[in-house]
């Protein structure tokens, strides 16, 4: 499957990859194709930029103008009243640092300032963190949604049949009677019946290989069932140029023996380009 067709598979396989949800064999598999196809490495590139940039999701704010302006007055203020009461006290002798008027207005207005930074700057910063906390929650939550929806379209193209070769059986006439396909992925051969045949309860269709130069090759008895599964290796097909399918006693044939009854259906088995 050529991942770079569907670019929506390619996002959450890239975002699966830096998040590092992509493991195994998948991994390695997306990695080659990642090397190979242009698109696909550029959508890992982009992902891995994204995730490493999870850190910087805001600038540091700053607190609003209006407040330092609002200790400045304060502080302009309370500096010209001091001087104010000190123009209308009398001189007297220094009575030490205890009784220093500047000092203590001093340790004051530090107070003053400290206490108007808890007021107006501490809960502006503690919005701050909040809603940059949400953000990053809701970051990991779309995260770990897409991380799910990957793991679920990596179990489904892992489950998808992978056909190699096919072949429809025509009876005597030319009519399609059966379409034949083997499923590489999961070592299988799928049958559909598309024709009106029906066999009767005395007697199984049995499907063989025609190999060249060889004798034909049993693959499998068939079921009456209209679509049908049967258990195969790769080497009973590769190389083999024609299926034909006979009609034998319940139960079929063994496989040495080769067909006993009469061919009824027949055609060609046409290997895939990958």
């Amino acid at each position: 499957m050529q991942i770079q067709r569907h670019p929506e598979l390619t996002q959450r396989l890239a975002a699966a990859h830096a998040l590092g949800t992509l493991r195994g064999g998948a991994r390695r598999r997306f990695e080659t194709i990642a090397r190979e196809q242009p698109v696909v490495r550029a959508a890992a590139l982009e992902w891995a930029a994204r995730v490493a940039s999870l850190g910087e999701l805001q600038a540091p704010a700053q607190p609003a103008p209006q407040v330092w302006t609002r200790i400045e007055n304060l502080v302009r203020a309370d500096a010209a009243q001091a001087a104010l009461a000190h123009q209308r006290t009398p001189a007297t002798a220094p009575r030490g640092w205890w009784h220093n008027l500047a000092l203590w207005r001093g340790a004051g207005l530090a107070g003053l300032a400290t206490a108007l930074l808890a007021a107006f700057i501490v809960p502006g910063l503690q919005r701050e963190a909040g809603d940059r906390a949400a953000q990053v929650a809701t970051l990991q939550q779309d995260i770990a949604q897409r991380s799910a929806q990957v793991a679920e379209l990596e179990r489904r193209l892992l489950a998808a049949p992978e056909v190699r070769y096919v072949s429809v059986l025509n009876d005597e006439r030319g009519q399609p009677a059966l379409l034949v396909t083997f499923d590489a992925r999961n070592n299988r051969l799928d049958l559909q019946r598309v024709g009106g045949y029906q066999e009767a309860a005395d007697r199984s269709l049995q499907l063989w290989a025609l190999p060249p130069g060889a004798a034909p090759r049993s693959l499998g008895v068939l079921t009456p069932e209209r679509l049908l599964q049967l258990a195969a290796q790769e080497t009973a097909v590769r190389e083999v140029p024609a299926l034909a399918i006979s009609l034998e006693p319940l139960g079929g044939v063994p496989s040495e023996r080769g067909p006993t009854g009469p061919v009824l259906f027949h055609g060609p088995l046409i290997q895939k380009q990958i």
